[in-house]
């Protein structure tokens, strides 16, 4: 599950968060919530979580693998991958190869566990439309109040409609 928001500060990684959270909470069950926005990286700081390599890493490297950047992040059953090092355009990143095989070696090695991709603002960057493609489903994230109906609309039009799970309002 992509979750983005309609502009930055909507509270998408909050959500992302709390929905890998409860994912986990099913004790037949894993999360790993993956942090793609590089503009404003959240997970690591929601979580506290000291890391020594991240998803920029790990898809600059030819060599490494995924299990080098997942980390524990203080929920019993939810795991976490920061963003990483290198804070550049993610677009580069997110149309490779090696971003396609990453998240294809997700869906595969565990089928017990939910992943969610806290990704940036679909209104702002291409990245999450990007994303989107290599994502199952999309839940947009609306920041009640801040965004116009003509934004919401942009960004909706934005996304695969037949993946877009749904809309989150969020009064952060």
């Amino acid at each position: 599950v992509l979750v983005t928001s309609v502009s930055t500060g909507g509270g998408a990684s909050f959500v992302s968060l709390n929905l890998a959270a409860a994912f986990a909470l099913d004790n037949a069950k894993t999360a790993l919530l993956v942090d793609c926005n590089f503009y404003t990286p959240a997970v690591e700081k929601l979580l506290y979580v000291q890391h020594e390599y991240g998803l920029t890493d790990y898809l600059d490297s030819e060599t490494m693998d995924a299990d080098e950047i997942i980390y524990a992040s203080g929920i019993p059953r939810l795991r976490i991958i920061p963003v990483g090092h290198q804070l550049t355009t993610g677009t580069e990143f997110y149309s490779s190869a090696r971003m396609e095989h990453f998240v294809h070696n997700l869906r595969q090695r565990y089928s017990d566990r939910y992943v969610v991709i806290d990704a940036p603002p679909v209104g702002i960057y291409p990245d999450s439309r990007i994303l989107a493609d290599l994502c199952d489903f999309v839940l947009l994230v609306v920041p009640y109040g801040k965004v116009t109906q003509e934004q919401v609309q942009a960004a909706v039009d934005a996304l695969p409609e037949q993946k877009l799970l749904g809309v989150v309002f969020n009064n952060g």
